[in-house]
């Protein structure tokens, strides 16, 4: 199969990474597959992720290879020493990556939420439960002035994941990065929803959940973390603010679907968490590492 690989310009740069893109095409010009690749920083300069898709009809004719090949030249090129990637357990892509020299390092479950199954009762019983020298609070879109700084400073409560094999290095986060990150996801027009557990004692922020839900309100919801920092730990902040998160979402869209979750397979403390909540699983995917 004579192949063409035509880099492309890709309009997601942001302050905190860059990506780019590649097309696959036969000599019609018609698509056969494609190839994105993220060169983090932030406290992750050595890695790249990997995003390879390759049409169901054009499989097994070497254009998945051309396409890796590109982006691995350009991942060394750029000083990156792991180009990682991930794909749903036992699925093509899982196959691939594997014969391709990736090793696989983490095992991520998939499960979900659905809204018709959410019994407010139980949620207004865990929220209302009194957690002593704590208090919650909420937010949509970017985080108040008055909170920033707190805000920002709870995100190290995402350092110490369960992440096996991973090496996904510590992301620093100031001030400027979440709000980047809120406006992001404002951008494309989504809503970002945040719950936080403020220690009543200095109003510093505890631990935090996001959500972010679909711009018309229907499908699916996703959540994008959920942290304790150490220090705060053992008193069931993070079911509580989970269940906060549920409710809000429940009550404000009532044309949502659902809500989606993934969690590191060896992460038992926020799996038990969504398991007692109602979440279902859906499906199992394999980060794979490439060391260059």
């Amino acid at each position: 199969m004579s192949l063409r690989i035509t880099p492309l310009t890709d309009p997601a740069h942001g302050p905190h990474g860059r990506r780019l893109a590649w097309l696959a095409s036969d000599a019609d010009s018609i698509p056969a597959g494609a190839a994105f690749l993220r060169l983090l920083d932030g406290g992750q300069e050595h890695l790249a992720e990997l995003d390879l898709r390759v049409h169901p009809a054009e499989r097994r004719k070497g254009v998945g290879s051309r396409l890796l090949d590109t982006a691995v030249v350009t991942a060394r090129d750029n000083a990156r020493r792991r180009v990682v990637a991930q794909a749903e357990a036992g699925s093509p892509g899982d196959h691939f990556l594997a014969a391709r020299g990736f090793r696989k390092v983490l095992t991520f479950r998939y499960t979900r939420l659905a809204m018709a199954d959410v019994d407010t009762t139980v949620l207004a019983g865990i929220v209302e439960r009194p957690h002593p020298g704590y208090r919650l609070t909420s937010w949509q879109g970017t985080v108040p002035d008055d909170l920033a700084r707190t805000f920002a400073a709870s995100r190290r409560a995402m350092d110490d994941m369960p992440m096996d094999d991973a090496e996904y290095g510590t992301v620093a986060w100031d001030v400027d990065r979440v709000r980047a990150a809120a406006k992001a996801v404002e951008q494309r027009g989504d809503h970002l929803h945040t719950v936080v557990a403020v220690d009543a004692s200095n109003g510093s922020i505890a631990g935090f959940t996001e959500l972010v839900i679909p711009g018309n309100g229907t499908g699916d919801g996703q959540h994008y973390g959920t942290g304790v920092l150490p220090e705060h730990r053992g008193h069931g902040l993070g079911r509580w603010m989970k269940a906060e998160s549920i409710r809000q979402a429940h009550r404000d869209y009532p044309d949502l679907g659902g809500l989606l979750t993934d969690t590191a397979e060896s992460n038992t403390h926020m799996r038990q968490i969504n398991d007692g909540l109602g979440y279902t699983p859906t499906h199992t995917t394999h980060q794979h590492q490439l060391d260059l």
